[in-house]
């Protein structure tokens, strides 16, 4: 019997999962926005740092899987990806009408209960398993040679645990792409939100003599190609992020950059409206950093492939750059400084991705896996 109950009234029984819980990037932001309409449903997960959580997320159950248990667990889990699938398969959740995964790693492959529907907003399929092996891995023949295996099975499981999921959404019609690839599954496109009220223009001024880069400082993120091209030309960047990757970085950069570590939503607020413009230089599933600064009325200059080829619109609020190398950088960043751009327009094209779109869209998307019960 098909469910009365639905997402749009805010009388379904939910329950999400999301894979970790150990900090606030743009998958607990889309985590965040989805829970406030059911505050009292649960949230499972493989491991969780409380505080390193918003309050509103740290508010409704949590619930964790043994790996919760192990010693350490915050800051290793990066070498546990083995254990992963057993850890979301053990978890069980309660009945419900609507079992909500956000996934990246395996938080698809959760069992929902007996009748329950399961809708997968999918960041990506496994990242680890499928995607820039070179980034993860490195050129270390060893390394590489331990992790061939490993990474197959992890293919074959990720594969095999696609049917689990009814239905999926997609981030963005790269993704989109990238579902009916390896799992062999259509979907949707729901592009994550941005949240226009708090990432808006200050008061109108010229924008300050750096260019700004906010991202992890991870490898597949290409930081390096912002620090060698800035390096190069001697012109200010501010670099907002932690990562692995800081000590290599510094190392490489020139006195022109600064290094800024971790800053607070009001602190990188200032930072977008001041910045003359925003680098984004590495390839991503849809990227919520580049509509944060447009929302501020601040241009981008992107690596033209990925998720911000649909967010970022080519000379209108930035400009993409064809090829990951220092000197087609340099070239799309001169050529950005040298043209006006309309601040409000860049506002503008973000307004697209506001919170209350991506809320309304996924609504109707849960309405209808819910439908086809």
């Amino acid at each position: 019997m098909k469910t009365t109950r639905s997402w749009a009234n805010g009388d379904a029984r939910v329950v999400f999962c999301h894979d970790w819980l150990t900090g606030m990037r743009g998958g607990e932001r889309v985590l965040e926005a989805l829970v406030a309409r059911f505050p009292d449903a649960p949230i499972y997960t493989l491991f969780h740092n409380p505080s390193a959580i918003c309050r509103a997320l740290n508010a409704h159950p949590v619930r964790t899987s043994w790996l919760q248990r192990l010693p350490g667990i915050q800051s290793r889990y990066r070498y546990l990806l083995p254990l992963f699938p057993s850890a979301i398969t053990s978890l069980r959740p309660p009945e419900a009408d609507l079992l909500v995964s956000l996934s990246h790693c395996v938080a698809k492959a959760i069992r929902p209960a007996r009748g329950a529907r399961h809708l997968c907003y999918c960041f990506t399929p496994m990242r680890y398993a499928w995607l820039f092996q070179d980034e993860y891995l490195g050129r270390n023949p060893l390394k590489r040679a331990v992790a061939r295996p490993l990474l197959a099975w992890l293919r074959q499981w990720d594969r095999r645990t696609a049917g689990r999921v009814d239905s999926y959404v997609a981030i963005s019609r790269y993704v989109q792409e990238r579902i009916r690839r390896f799992y062999g599954r259509e979907s949707e496109v729901v592009y994550p939100p941005v949240d226009t009220v708090r990432w808006t223009p200050g008061p109108a001024r010229e924008s300050g003599p750096f260019d700004l880069v906010a991202s992890a400082l991870v490898p597949y993120k290409r930081i390096d190609l912002a620090v060698a091209a800035y390096t190069r030309t001697g012109f200010p960047l501010k670099i907002v992020g932690t990562g692995t990757e800081a000590p290599r970085l510094r190392a490489h950069a020139g006195p022109n950059i600064e290094w800024l570590g971790w800053q607070s939503d009001d602190a990188l607020l200032e930072l977008y409206r001041a910045c003359r413009l925003l680098v984004f230089p590495g390839e991503e599933d849809f990227g919520i950093v580049p509509l944060e600064a447009q929302a501020c009325g601040r241009p981008v200059v992107a690596f033209g492939r990925g998720g911000v080829t649909e967010t970022v619109a080519d000379g209108a609020t930035g400009l993409h750059f064809p090829e990951q190398t220092v000197s087609c950088l340099i070239d799309a960043v001169e050529r950005a400084a040298a043209r006006s751009w309309d601040p409000v327009e860049i506002r503008r094209h973000a307004e697209q991705f506001d919170t209350s779109v991506f809320l309304a869209a996924f609504g109707r998307a849960a309405d209808r896996c819910l439908r086809e019960a």
